[in-house]
């Protein structure tokens, strides 16, 4: 991870320094690197040897070009802790550097695992996409199904999660396991995404660091608030138009109140579950261990 972590920053690097300047910024924000953590494990799990510390930073790379994408669509604040990146660099270049990001992504998967990895990245990257304008297309649209929610978050956030989980097996040619590998890990990506729409309330302890309440003011319908409606059928009429500010906190406390983060939570869980159950074509170890305790992490984290 810490030579992952080296190779990322070089990877950033270009002669048009401020491409560096603007994708060194988000990456230097931080961040849980999940995917190449992921990709990792995987990739050992399955018997890849040797150093993979470049093959780790594929994912991470795209996951830093869709970040810098859809903070300037949803003309976002904050990102990470720090200003958002096109209120430092401004739209045109913080647009150009996702760019970067996501092309210095594809060439290196196809530098480090050959076609098949490249062309399950490229099939990731257009689930991605279509992902973020389905959920552009939903904004504000309180009739979202969960089944529209599902899809939703399985193109945006599970697609590339899968990818990172699988390109191992994908560099070993190996049809069977890599598919295993793809539903484990697109099973823990929606069981991630949820935990992170629980987490925009609070989460089950209550304040994080991230904007509270950013998805319930822009009447975005994940899983929490789809509940809620179900518990609170008085909250829609609630949330016919955005509401301010000062009104915010009292509409988290009242999805709160309904048990509809406890409920979102299980349904995470039994997520990780299914998950679980695609390893079974992996022999035993460390890394198999790993990939099963990292999943229950993924749905239940607190940040």
């Amino acid at each position: 991870m810490a030579l992952a972590e080296q190779n990322l920053h070089t990877l950033l690097g270009s002669n048009a320094h401020e491409i560096t300047g603007a994708g060194g910024y988000l990456a230097e924000a931080g961040g849980k690197r999940i995917r190449p953590l992921l990709t990792a494990l995987g990739a050992r799990a399955v018997g890849v040897e040797g150093d993979m510390s470049r093959l780790m930073c594929v994912g991470e790379l795209i996951h830093l070009g869709s970040l810098l994408h859809d903070d300037v669509v949803d003309d976002a604040e904050a990102r990470r802790g720090k200003r958002a990146a096109q209120h430092v660099h401004g739209n045109a270049l913080v647009i150009l550097t996702g760019d970067f990001c996501l092309a210095r992504g594809v060439l290196l998967a196809s530098e480090e695992g050959g076609h098949a990895c490249v062309s399950g990245l490229a099939e990731a990257v257009l689930a991605m996409s279509e992902g973020e304008v389905l959920q552009l297309r939903r904004a504000g649209c309180l009739d979202t199904t969960r089944e529209e929610y599902l899809d939703i978050i399985d193109r945006k956030s599970a697609a590339l999660i899968a990818w990172c989980s699988a390109v191992g097996a994908h560099v070993l040619d190996d049809a069977d396991r890599a598919r295993a590998m793809e539903s484990f890990g697109r099973a823990v990506g929606v069981a991630f995404q949820i935990t992170d729409d629980v987490l925009d309330y609070g989460g089950l302890v209550g304040e994080t660091g991230k904007g509270v309440g950013k998805d319930l003011r822009d009447r975005k319908l994940t899983l929490p608030l789809l509940i809620a409606l179900e518990r609170d059928p008085g909250l829609r009429a609630a949330l016919a138009e955005a509401p301010s500010e000062d009104a915010l906190p009292a509409l988290v406390q009242r999805v709160r109140a309904t048990g509809a983060l406890e409920s979102a939570l299980t349904e995470a869980r039994e997520w990780v579950d299914r998950s679980l159950t695609h390893l079974n074509v992996l022999p035993p170890s460390p890394y198999r261990s790993a990939l099963e305790d990292l999943a229950r992490y993924l749905a239940d984290r607190v940040s």
